[in-house]
């Protein structure tokens, strides 16, 4: 049988933590989880280790790091993690249930049984899916998604999606420690590099809801470095060459 992970960033989700937990893990099928706590001081890990002591050892774990260190590098530890572990799928989703749990059986489909190599849970494949946000970000995100789909040159409609699916494969291939971002222009680099590659990648339609408990980490700086960084990063391509399927 398959073996399947979703990587859960953290800081500060003490609200939503233990009900999306038990969300991924009440899924028909099975789904282990693996947080990446950036030294939460509401207690986040705390709730995560006692839902381990409760039951829950062979199916959730836990990385605590030292202060907040970038969404990237804590979806770069998670990967390496579940490399090391031989996980067959591995997932990255947000702990606030603007991703809807559910949905992870889509990404999953896609890439156990739809050919694809990455699925991409995409709020504009099918127009702007996007729900309880203020208009300017809806705006201001799919702009920047049609932005960085212009300048990178790939057929990729939500580019900063932070709902993803990879087979095992494509995070042995892709070269991990090379990957620069450290906000949420990882995501960006992440689709871009595997497309460079030729990995296969997939949209999978999907709804997302802004959170309704906790705290956004959502910034201005962090649309600047995504706009700022595809340019650095369609130019750095010139001159690297890729690893090979």
């Amino acid at each position: 049988m398959d073996t399947k992970l979703v990587i859960i960033p953290t800081y500060n989700e003490k609200e939503n933590i233990e009900a999306i937990i038990g969300a991924v893990m009440n899924l028909p099928i099975e789904f282990n989880v693996l947080v990446i706590d950036d030294g939460s001081p509401d207690g986040t890990a705390a709730i995560v280790k006692r839902m381990m002591e409760g039951g829950c050892k062979d199916r959730l774990f836990i990385i605590e790091r030292k202060g907040k260190q970038g969404l990237g590098t804590a979806y770069i530890t998670g990967f390496k993690w579940a490399i090391e572990h031989e996980y067959d799928y591995i997932f990255e989703m947000d702990a606030d249930f603007s991703h809807n749990p559910l949905d992870l059986l889509k990404l999953y489909d896609a890439i156990a049984n739809s050919n694809a190599d990455v699925a991409i849970g995409s709020r504009y494949l099918t127009g702007v899916n996007v729900v309880n946000w203020p208009m300017g970000r809806v705006l201001m995100s799919y702009f920047a998604s049609k932005y960085v789909r212009m300048v990178l040159g790939v057929k990729i409609y939500d580019t900063t999606a932070g709902f993803v699916g990879y087979r095992r494969h494509v995070l042995e291939t892709i070269e991990l420690d090379k990957i620069r971002f450290k906000g949420y222009a990882f995501q960006i680099e992440m689709k871009f590099t595997a497309s460079q590659i030729g990995f296969r990648i997939k949209e999978v339609p999907i709804i997302f809801v802004n959170r309704q408990k906790g705290t956004s980490k959502m910034s201005g700086g962090i649309f600047s470095e995504a706009l700022l960084g595809v340019i650095k990063l369609k130019i750095s391509s010139w001159f690297r060459k890729y690893p090979e399927i």
